[in-house]
């Protein structure tokens, strides 16, 4: 028998959670705008229809690195701390709207720095306008804990001072660390002194791994660097034949390294061909702790709701599918396992039984 179809409203209504969301690859076109008018920033266009459209079409070549090179428009805006406190602000009321009710954000503050703020204003300005987001989605109803994860760019220099950013500010907000950026050419064990530093310090990490490079990204990743996630990790396929799971594949399915999935944006990266094809149905299957994210969604014109129904309508995704990609997700959130627990019991199990 086939499952009956999930309508939008009710996917917009289902309790969410998102570990896989950068800052400056989520801003509403009309901020963009906005915020680029008043530092002088010159756009492609200044309607935010255009804008918005703009964005996905040039994040759709199949090249990562251009991919990445679409967020010269964000980051310009989000230099200042009037334009920070906005972003982040916006950034946690749009979460609410849509349903989440959990979310990990992450950043590099590196990126945010060129008109004068210092690493720890930027972060201290970023969580104090996601603070301020929270309160105002707390009183409207509409509850979502965001917590931050400071991103260090790999193919830089200061990754290192990224972590400790991590380490000073773990009990202000900042719930773990990341790399981001262009993967091929910078193998995360180029930052292994890092990844030490988090680990002796006991703060948690995930790594972009297994997006534009593939096998041996992952293992350092994993094996070499001690990621407890992965970003995206779409090409831990090329360690599965057949439903066979290689050693890789296997090491990470067995100890629940949770693979932080992004389907609309990695058809923008070449990643995956279609919805219906992307590996996300099938790790699922064989027992992978999947994640479903949004990766960036103003530059793939998204949200956690459309994500659930592109995988609903074109891969056959049922309720029962989302919950668990839902629960995975909050299983694996850098936050303590009793805060966790609630969330999964109170939150998003009583949200799935009332919406469906």
């Amino acid at each position: 028998m086939t499952a009956p179809r999930i309508d939008t409203e009710t996917l917009r209504r289902l309790p969410k959670a998102v570990l896989h969301d950068h800052l400056d690859g989520g801003l509403r076109p009309a901020t963009v705008i906005e915020l680029a008018a008043a530092v002088g920033h010159a756009l492609p266009t200044t309607d935010p229809d255009e804008l918005a459209a703009w964005y996905v079409e040039a994040a759709g070549s199949g090249d990562l690195v251009r991919y990445i090179g679409t967020f010269e428009h964000t980051l310009a805006v989000m230099q200042t701390r009037e334009g920070l406190l906005r972003v982040a602000e916006e950034y946690v009321l749009d979460l609410a709207a849509d349903g989440v009710v959990y979310a990990e954000v992450r950043y590099a503050p590196e990126l945010n720095t060129r008109a004068g703020l210092t690493l720890a204003e930027v972060v201290e300005t970023v969580q104090q306008g996601l603070a301020a987001g929270m309160a105002k989605a707390a009183a409207a109803g509409t509850p979502v804990r965001v917590g931050t994860l400071l991103c260090g760019m790999r193919m830089f220099d200061r990754v290192g001072e990224a972590a400790e950013l991590a380490v000073v500010y773990r009990d202000a907000g900042v719930v773990g660390f990341d790399i981001a950026g262009a993967e091929d050419g910078f193998p995360p064990a180029d930052h292994l002194a890092a990844f030490e530093h988090l680990r002796a310090e006991s703060v948690p990490f995930t790594i972009h791994a297994g997006e534009a490079y593939g096998l041996p990204s992952i293992h350092q990743a994993v094996q070499v660097c001690g990621a407890q996630r992965l970003g995206h990790g779409v090409r831990i396929t090329e360690d599965i034949v057949d439903g066979k799971l290689g050693r890789l594949a296997g090491w990470v399915r067995d100890r629940r390294i949770a693979l932080e999935m992004c389907p609309t944006s990695n058809l923008q990266t070449g990643c995956a061909t279609s919805i219906a094809e992307h590996p996300i149905t099938a790790l699922k299957d064989l027992g992978f702790r999947v994640t479903l994210n949004t990766d960036n969604r103003l530059v793939s014109g998204t949200t956690m709701t459309r994500e659930m129904a592109l995988l609903v309508e074109e891969a056959g995704w049922t309720a029962e599918d989302l919950r668990t990609v839902t629960v995975n997700a909050v299983k694996s959130a850098f936050i303590p396992f009793d805060e966790r627990k609630a969330l999964i019991e109170d939150v998003i199990l009583p949200g799935y039984a009332e919406a469906l």
